[in-house]
């Protein structure tokens, strides 16, 4: 499929979960996202990247004061963002539209970057790690959470595939942290219906 069109699919998903999305995805995703944030370990001076920063549910988490960047794909997304950002008093936040295959922004401009359940949701992965390599500071890390996926029954493990993939684009693996299992709505889910937890991980990823 042509990756324009698979970003306009994106796109249309969105702009339909965009009312609901915080009621249906929040407990969902949870876990992994405080975990993601936690894990930044954000110093006063940082800047930080979020890729596919959606509705803004992962504001609460940074410091209030945090020098922050959150794209996202969705402009209906963002503007739900927006309201989070107003309500919450974080006057060092912007939020822009953008293609996060195709960073409007300048080599090494963050020190930190993180994105949270974003990476399967973008047709073009590879791109993507690329642009958050080349806009990360030397030495800045790029942080990631992400569950594994089913196929045919058999659990695929998405934290080593990205892990490679990262690898290629240029970037250190120094860390993967899987989250204790049994956490968030999801787990309930596959228990109820008889069906082992896929795991979820953290990825820390550091450019040299």
């Amino acid at each position: 499929m042509d990756v324009v069109l698979e970003k306009r699919q994106v796109q249309r998903a969105y702009e339909f979960y965009a009312p609901i999305y915080d009621f249906v995805f929040d407990w969902i995703f949870a876990p992994g996202r405080v975990a993601a944030i936690k894990h930044l370990q954000i110093q006063p001076t940082d800047v930080v990247l979020e890729v596919g920063i959606g509705t803004g549910l992962n504001m609460p988490l940074y410091p209030p004061a945090v020098r922050l960047v959150g794209i996202d794909l969705s402009q209906e997304m963002l503007d739900k963002a927006v309201e989070r950002v107003q309500n919450l008093a974080m006057p060092n936040v912007t939020l822009k539209v953008m293609d996060a295959t195709a960073l409007d922004f300048g080599d090494n401009e963050f020190d930190k970057v993180v994105a949270t359940y974003t990476i399967s949701a973008v047709p073009d992965p590879v791109a993507v790690l690329r642009e958050m390599r080349r806009v990360v500071k030397p030495g800045g890390h790029v942080i990631m959470v992400n569950d594994n996926v089913r196929y045919q029954g058999e659990e695929v493990p998405v934290d080593l595939i990205l892990s490679d993939f990262a690898e290629s684009a240029g970037l250190v693996v120094e860390k993967i942290w899987v989250l204790p299992r049994g956490k968030g709505n999801s787990s309930q889910q596959m228990g109820r219906w008889g069906r082992q937890e896929l795991r979820k991980c953290v990825y820390l990823w550091r450019r040299p």
